[in-house]
């Protein structure tokens, strides 16, 4: 006697499985059994929203054979994951997870004071204990030349000096010139304080204020924004704005890429 399955369909009869095609952004496909046609605009849990030429969006399950592409039954699914872009450090490097700090290296960074280093270690802070190298700052530069004789800079340590207002006709600028090595970088930026590196945009102001000559920069434009006349309480607030290398000016940006190359590159280990 002849057993049969569950199954009386005769092969030539049963259906082929429909191929299955990712649900991606603005692939056009036909709701079977409909007349609807639109493209992809979202694809959630088990479901699909497609918007048609008109502007009309519809949602509809994902159901196996539920849809035609280019006239074929096809089966959407979920479309998947991109790969995960490598993370990035506040300075736009690629993070290196679980690095470990590089034993310092004899080179240095020297910053002219705390706000500078503060926010050099905001922004490149991950990069240079990978780097192994260590920012230091000053009291400001007047003593520039005195402060790189006692460094005694070689090919294997290296010093790079960033420097405010370093614009020509400039007391730093006439220091910088005093200083000759080719184991020493001099750079500088043009703002006569580091709070000015940092874009007036990350701080929801149209622009830094000007303030006049003979007057204390940092409380002149505590007066000018309205903010108390705590210079390190606004300090404080300005960092705070800093997540990344786009809250600053490109003109910081450069000078501190351009030393950590110096003290980083061959002889500066």
């Amino acid at each position: 006697m002849r057993q049969y399955g569950p199954d009386l369909t005769p092969p030539w009869k049963k259906s082929r499985p429909a191929p299955e095609i990712p649900a991606d952004p603005d692939l056009v496909v036909e709701v079977a059994g409909t007349d609807f046609c639109g493209a992809v605009v979202a694809c959630e849990g088990g479901t699909v929203t497609l918007e048609d030429r008109f502007g009309r969006r519809r949602v509809f399950p994902l159901e196996p054979r539920g849809f035609l592409l280019e006239g074929a039954v096809v089966t959407l699914v979920r479309p998947s994951r991109a790969p995960a872009a490598p993370a990035r450090t506040a300075s736009g490097s690629i993070a290196v997870p679980g690095a470990r700090a590089r034993v310092a290296r004899a080179g240095r960074i020297y910053v002219e004071g705390r706000h500078d280093a503060e926010l050099v270690e905001r922004v490149w802070g991950d990069d240079l204990r990978i780097e192994g190298v260590v920012v230091e700052y000053l009291s400001g530069v007047d003593d520039l030349p005195a402060i790189v004789a006692e460094f005694s800079p070689g090919p294997d340590a290296r010093l790079g000096v960033l420097v405010d207002h370093l614009v020509e006709g400039s007391k730093e600028s006439r220091l910088a010139a005093r200083v000759s090595s080719p184991d020493v970088l001099v750079v500088g930026h043009p703002y006569v304080d580091v709070w000015q590196a940092v874009k007036p945009s990350a701080l929801g102001i149209p622009a830094w204020p000007v303030v006049p000559r003979g007057q204390d920069w940092k409380t002149g434009v505590c007066r000018a924004l309205g903010w108390p006349e705590n210079t390190g309480a606004a300090w404080r607030h300005v960092l705070s704005r800093v997540t990344s290398y786009r809250d600053l000016e490109p003109a910081l940006l450069g000078r501190v890429e351009e030393l950590i190359d110096f003290v980083t590159g061959d002889g500066g280990a």
